[in-house]
């Protein structure tokens, strides 16, 4: 891809977009708040492997449901630390995760049971509801 779709290491702003299946309005902000700082020529910006590995980490880490200022961090252990720094980091922060989902799990399978627990009730009293008003229409009409 890239100029003429011969440039593996540059990306036009259009084809970063493609790439990664992002909206243009999404990319634009991902530069806004700094997540990504693309080389610029005129009007015209170019995204080199450095901002591909960026934007795997940040669309990794918006679907395991981690926050943009989370994801800033990483970025910056990286460019301070290294690596090493980064991955620990990132363990520390999935462990954390995992253990806010498995919470929001536990919560939503609650409300789950409870839900089927009043909707199951709420059926069962319609049905004496209704066979009432039958026996209530047989009685009057009779």
């Amino acid at each position: 891809m890239g100029q003429g779709g011969a440039d593996e290491t540059r990306l036009s702003f259009k084809e970063m977009c493609e790439r990664f299946d992002v909206t243009p309005r999404t990319l634009r902000y991902y530069e806004y708040i700094e997540l990504l700082s693309p080389e610029r020529q005129g009007r015209s910006r170019f995204y080199h492997p450095r901002d591909f590995a960026r934007m795997k980490l940040i669309l990794r880490g918006r679907k395991y449901g981690f926050s943009l200022e989370h994801i800033r961090q990483w970025l910056d252990i990286y460019d301070e630390q290294g690596s090493a720094a980064q991955m620990a980091t990132w363990i520390e922060s999935a462990d954390a995760q995992l253990q806010e989902l498995e919470t929001q799990r536990r919560q939503i399978e609650e409300t789950i049971t409870e839900l089927r627990a009043l909707r199951d009730r709420t059926a069962a009293s319609l049905e004496v509801y209704e066979e009432s008003t039958d026996v209530v229409s047989d009685i009057v009409e009779n």
